[in-house]
């Protein structure tokens, strides 16, 4: 099944969010390491709890992609 371009364009900014999500986790990666190494323990670990967060969000942003992709979300009308 083909898709609309409103259903391409929702699909595409699902995965380039997912993308930024998944950029952004690794730059907050390389910071709560510097933060750990530096003996500030307690923010690395808020960084860490972050960055689950972000790869949460990544992986249900993939999968709305993948369902608009399959046709069970559908964007109407003409607003997007």
């Amino acid at each position: 099944m083909s898709l609309t371009k409103p259903n391409q364009d929702l699909k595409r900014d699902l995965q380039g969010i997912a993308s930024d999500l998944k950029w952004s986790a690794v730059e907050l990666m390389r910071i709560a390491e510097r933060l750990s190494l530096a003996g500030n323990e307690a923010d690395a670990q808020a960084v860490f709890r972050m960055l689950t967060v972000f790869h949460d969000g990544e992986d249900r942003l993939a999968g709305y992609a993948d369902e608009v992709k399959a046709g069970r979300i559908v964007r109407t009308g003409a607003n997007t």
